[in-house]
């Protein structure tokens, strides 16, 4: 029996089964690059999805979380820390928002959010003020909450009934969102980018249209960057690309670049609304998930990432055109930065799988769109290391 087949055979045994997943046992990684156990090597495109933004072994990231766990791990939010509060001023500061919750996922930061909303709404308009509008082909988690204004039926029917009151407008349709409208909405819930709906950008039209539907209704306006924040359009959070700041923000994956960390933070029309009892977290705001945190604001600052994203970003979609261009089946290049998507007319798997074969690890957004979501470390070079594996086995 192979190091790969023990761990699978494990994992298979022991763990519920709820990911189809790869027949890998990934080891160690460093830079763009991860490896198995095997001792096989993997050009990262993925990134843990969306993830691990400072790429693998990053030596002041590492160091910086070494030192905490040495320091002090957990305390409870009993107490305060010095992490939580200097990762809570780049977070602001990143954000333009006013106060943050961190939490410990991308799921439980949408959880607060819908809370502090639905509170907001019956303070203002009264008790029947509690409808969500959300959108068709978003994704926002796994828990309850965040399932039930995700606008996939597949993610929601093994669950239904789940929170009552949500409504679902089409992405990039203004009109439809203002037909839901009513005096019973409280807040209107969407991705700047789609990402696993299959990597979609928002239009500078539909994103200010809801923006100003919001002001006028009274509705509070929640941007979910959990994928597409924490500088992956090649903005820190990818609706400061319109100029514009919601009433709430999620944040997560990249947040932490693994360490689990997630958030949510309120402008100042909002951000006191919640009050001691109304929310919580044992784990939320540690000094581990926050130094890690505050660790990742200052390497973007010093390795002037956003800068990476937007130079290679535009390269990334320069190259993957000329691969749409010489692919029949692709019908479709779309994205910003370093999320971007190639759409095909057929399901990905195979492609998908092939890929992988050949040492390069990208996923899917869908069924049938191929999605790159590299570390925002990547360079030139990179990107032409994964154009020539694309050239060979993802043109059909």
């Amino acid at each position: 029996m192979t190091k790969t087949s023990n761990i699978i055979d494990k994992v298979e045994n022991n763990i519920i089964h709820t990911y189809n997943r790869y027949q890998i046992a990934l080891d160690e990684g460093e830079g763009m690059y991860l490896y198995d156990v095997e001792g096989k090597k993997y050009l990262d495109f993925g990134s843990g999805i969306g993830v691990f933004a400072l790429g693998y072994g990053n030596k002041e990231y590492n160091d910086a979380v070494k030192a905490q766990v040495d320091k002090l791990i957990h305390t409870s939010n009993y107490f305060y820390n010095e992490p939580s509060a200097l990762a809570s001023e780049k977070f602001i500061k990143a954000s333009g928002m006013t106060k943050v919750f961190y939490t410990n996922s991308g799921a439980e930061a949408v959880e607060g959010a819908l809370k502090l909303a639905k509170k907001y709404g019956k303070m203002t308009k009264g008790d029947n003020c509690y409808e969500i509008i959300a959108m068709n082909k978003s994704f926002h988690g796994r828990t309850i909450g965040a399932v039930s204004v995700t606008g996939n039926e597949h993610y929601r029917e093994s669950f239904e009934p789940l929170l009552p009151g949500v409504k679902f407008a089409d992405y990039n349709n203004l009109e439809s969102v203002k037909a839901l409208i009513s005096d019973r909405t409280c807040a209107v819930i969407m991705e700047t980018i789609q990402g696993e709906g299959g990597v979609t950008p928002a239009t500078e039209e539909f994103v200010k249209g809801v923006r100003t539907l919001c002001d006028e209704n009274n509705i509070l306006m929640i941007a979910d960057e959990i994928q597409c924040g924490m500088g992956r359009s090649g903005y820190m959070f990818a609706y400061q690309r319109f100029g514009i700041l919601p009433d709430i923000v999620t944040s997560a994956k990249a947040l932490g670049c693994g360490v689990p960390i997630g958030a949510f933070a309120a402008g100042s029309k909002v951000c006191d609304v919640l009050c001691a009892g109304d929310h919580g977290t044992t784990y939320g705001g540690n000094p581990l998930a926050c130094a890690a945190s505050l660790a990742v604001f200052n390497l973007f600052e010093k390795n002037n990432l956003l800068e990476n994203v937007v130079e290679v970003g535009a390269y990334l979609y320069k190259r993957l055109d000329e691969i749409k261009a010489i692919c029949p089946s692709i019908t479709d290049h779309r994205g910003i930065g370093f999320m971007q998507g190639l759409e095909y007319d057929h399901p990905v798997s195979g492609i998908i799988q092939k890929l992988l074969d050949a040492g390069l690890i990208v996923f899917s957004a869908g069924p049938n769109v191929i999605r790159f979501l590299p570390p925002l470390i990547a360079t030139m070079k990179d990107v032409d290391d994964m154009i020539n594996i694309l050239k060979e086995w993802a043109i059909e």
